[in-house]
């Protein structure tokens, strides 16, 4: 193997610029050309590929997003957009790819694996939806966003007398209101894991402001469950409290990685690279017990990660 190639898809998350470097630097300094793919499975079908040196990679690991763009290409589930994909690497000798993304990035490596092109996939999603493996690049600094904000809403909320209905990001998965919950001590969490007794959450509120004196409440829930103004609403209506909604929305992909992101990312960036020296394809990294392996992707999409019950037996037995 001569020449190897490298994107970011989907949505883009911070480390991404890491897991480039390390990708990167590793394979130049085992002989190897790598060739930087812009925007994703979009530029990598209509053939938009740049060749990156050190220099190139030099001082992105602090910077957040990537330095190659994600864009999202539905039509990638096509066998002739993903015949276009492999005729791109052909034509420039490319003879393997590291594809750092989310579940419809694996779901696009796999595909081309199982067409004949060597395939290697790194999880980079803040919303840490990805089974087969603990942690993804880009969840420890969107947790640590979604927490610094919460701390100064906490803030204000003790001094009016105020019950926030905040809304975090996470996909198909609760990682980010559950863990966020637990870090900010948060009264409720609603996920579509806890479910929704709106009822209960408003006599709960009405309870503790009534008999337990307390001057502010914290609700977090993860996105595309409730509406969380409306919740506020009946708060404000039917608790002493006075109820505010807050949507923090993409706030949380922002900013410099935290150091967590850009040790784990490098670790990812280089097993990737190995992976591919070692011939194989269909693979990619994973997280598990503290130590990064290579596995199957179709093996760890279909996995169950036992964390996440653990956080929430956690959460229940704290609150």
């Amino acid at each position: 193997m001569k020449k190897i190639a490298v994107l970011t898809s989907g949505g883009d998350a911070p480390g991404m610029n890491a897991a480039i470097r390390a990708v990167t630097r590793i394979a130049n300094k085992k002989g190897l050309e790598v060739y930087g793919v812009m925007d994703g499975y979009q530029g990598l079908v209509e053939g938009r590929m740049k060749v990156l040196e050190n220099q190139d990679v030099s001082e992105i690991l602090s910077r957040g997003g990537t330095i190659l763009g994600c864009a999202r290409l539905p039509e990638f589930k096509q066998k002739e957009v993903q015949f276009k994909a492999i005729e791109q690497l052909y034509k420039r000798d490319i003879e393997g790819l590291i594809v750092i993304g989310g579940d419809g990035s694996y779901r696009g490596a796999y595909e081309l694996s199982q067409l004949g092109f060597r395939c290697i996939g790194i999880p980079g999603t803040i919303d840490n939806d990805i089974n087969g493996t603990d942690e993804t690049i880009g969840f420890h600094t969107a947790l640590n966003n979604i927490v610094d904000a919460v701390n100064k809403l906490r803030d204000t909320s003790s001094s009016h007398h105020r019950c926030f209905v905040i809304e975090v990001m996470g996909n198909n998965k609760d990682s980010l209101a559950l863990y966020s919950s637990i870090a900010c001590g948060s009264e409720f969490i609603i996920t579509k894991n806890t479910g929704y007794d709106e009822d209960y959450i408003v006599k709960m509120m009405d309870y503790y402001e009534r008999t337990q004196n307390k001057r502010h409440a914290i609700i977090i829930a993860s996105e595309k469950i409730i509406d969380v103004e409306a919740l506020a609403q009946r708060i404000s209506k039917e608790t002493g409290f006075s109820g505010r909604s807050i949507v923090l929305g993409h706030i949380q992909r922002g900013g410099s990685p935290v150091p967590e992101d850009r040790i784990l990312a490098s670790q990812m960036g280089q097993y990737a690279v190995d992976l591919l020296l070692d011939n194989l394809s269909g693979y990619c990294v994973c997280k598990r017990d503290n130590h990064i392996i290579g596995r199957p992707i179709i093996e760890a999409l279909n996995d169950v990660n036992e964390i996440q019950d653990q956080m929430y037996q956690l959460f229940y037995e704290i609150v």
